[in-house]
């Protein structure tokens, strides 16, 4: 598995994705965005990411698609702290990321990020790192989930994560947690 930038925003890269297999495949199209990838058998995950119109220190996380074969795999989370470690390498404070489902926000836990306690008028919870981790915050996001109109498979996974303590991040590229950070 191999994580690789490709670029930032400045760099005017696109990147062509089939529609049929990724999600926002034609927001990769764009150069107005820097990309990052993971691939092994071709690109199997991808993430676009500019910096905040408002705050120069912060990056924003436009966009992460990991191809339908490849969905449960942590693919998303582990380039979404790959982006945030290349941001934090090139000077941004902080990284923020909006989810508009359950499992998008599970996966930006995992890569170190926590509600902001905000949503955006596009029906996103907006996540941020760094931030509180704390259980009461994760809840909270959690719990706008809940108020939505939801697939079995999201109500099934919120039921599971009744009470629950926030994910521990991903360690170095694989499955095992690192240090928690909260």
């Amino acid at each position: 598995m191999e994580f690789t930038l490709l670029g930032w925003p400045e760099d005017g890269h696109r990147l062509r994705l089939d529609h049929e297999q990724f999600a926002y495949a034609g927001k990769f199209v764009m150069t107005s965005t820097g990309k990052a990838v993971v691939g092994d058998d071709g690109v199997v995950a991808a993430a676009a990411f500019d910096a905040d119109r408002t705050d120069p220190d912060t990056l924003c996380v436009r966009y992460i698609t990991v191809r339908q074969d490849r969905q449960g795999d942590r693919l998303g989370a582990r380039l979404l702290r790959f982006v945030r470690e290349r941001a934090t390498d090139r000077g941004f404070e902080r990284v923020s990321i909006g989810v508009n489902n359950p499992f998008s926000y599970q996966a930006a836990y995992r890569a170190g990020f926590c509600f902001s306690g905000a949503e955006s008028g596009m029906a996103e919870l907006d996540l941020i790192w760094p931030g509180d981790r704390s259980t009461e915050r994760y809840q909270a996001g959690l719990d706008l989930f809940r108020e939505r109109d939801l697939s079995p498979e999201e109500e099934s996974f919120l039921t599971a994560k009744a009470d629950a303590d926030p994910p521990s991040i991903l360690g170095d590229w694989d499955d095992r947690p690192a240090a928690r950070t909260d």
